[in-house]
C-alpha cells in the first residue's frame, strides 16, 4: 500500500470513529431528554386523574374533611403547597379540621395563614401529614418517616377513600 493511501485509510477510519462517537453522544443526550419528557408526561397524567377524582368527589357532595373526621384526624400538616396543597388548604379552612402548618421546600414563595416550614426542620406533632405532591409520595414518605411517628398519607389515597 502506498504511503498516501495508508494515511487516507487512517483518516477515513478516524473520521468514521469520530462520527460514531459524536452520534452516540447526541443519542445519549436525546435519550435523556426523552426520559425526562416521558416522566413529565406521566406526572401530568397522574395529576389530571387526581383532579378528575377530586371533581367527582365534589360532585357527589362529599368533602375531604369527611375523611379526616372519619379517621379521627383533627390537626393536619400539608406537605406541598402547589395547586393540590392550595386546594386542600382552601377546602379545610372552612371545616372543623385545623391545618397546623405547611411543609414545603420553598417556604418563601408561600403566603398562608399558618406557619410554612421546610422538610428539614423539626415537625410539630399533628394527627396526620397529607402529602399533596402525590407523584413523589414514596420518596417524601420515606424522608418523613425518619422524623415523625404519626401517619403520613397521600392526597390520592384520601380522594379514593372519601
Amino acid at each position: 500500500m502506498k504511503k498516501g493511501a495508508g494515511k487516507m485509510v487512517t483518516s477515513l477510519i478516524g473520521g468514521i470513529a469520530g462520527a460514531m462517537a459524536g452520534g452516540a453522544a447526541v443519542s445519549s443526550v436525546y435519550l435523556k431528554k426523552m426520559d425526562v419528557a416521558a416522566d413529565k408526561h406521566k406526572k401530568i397524567i397522574s395529576y389530571y386523574q387526581l383532579f378528575n377524582q377530586w371533581l367527582m368527589v365534589r360532585q357527589e357532595g362529599k368533602t375531604l374533611a369527611e375523611y379526616f373526621e372519619r379517621n379521627g384526624y383533627k390537626t393536619v400538616a400539608i406537605y406541598g403547597m402547589k395547586e393540590f396543597g392550595e386546594r386542600l388548604f382552601d377546602e379545610l379552612k372552612d371545616s372543623d379540621i385545623t391545618v397546623s402548618y405547611i411543609i414545603d421546600k420553598n417556604p418563601d414563595a408561600i403566603y398562608a395563614d399558618v406557619d410554612v416550614i421546610t422538610p428539614d426542620k423539626e415537625l410539630s406533632p399533628v394527627d396526620v401529614i397529607v402529602v399533596t405532591a402525590t407523584y413523589y409520595f414514596d420518596e417524601i414518605e420515606e424522608q418523613l418517616c425518619e422524623k415523625v411517628d404519626y401517619p403520613i398519607v397521600s392526597l390520592e389515597d384520601i380522594l379514593y377513600e372519601v
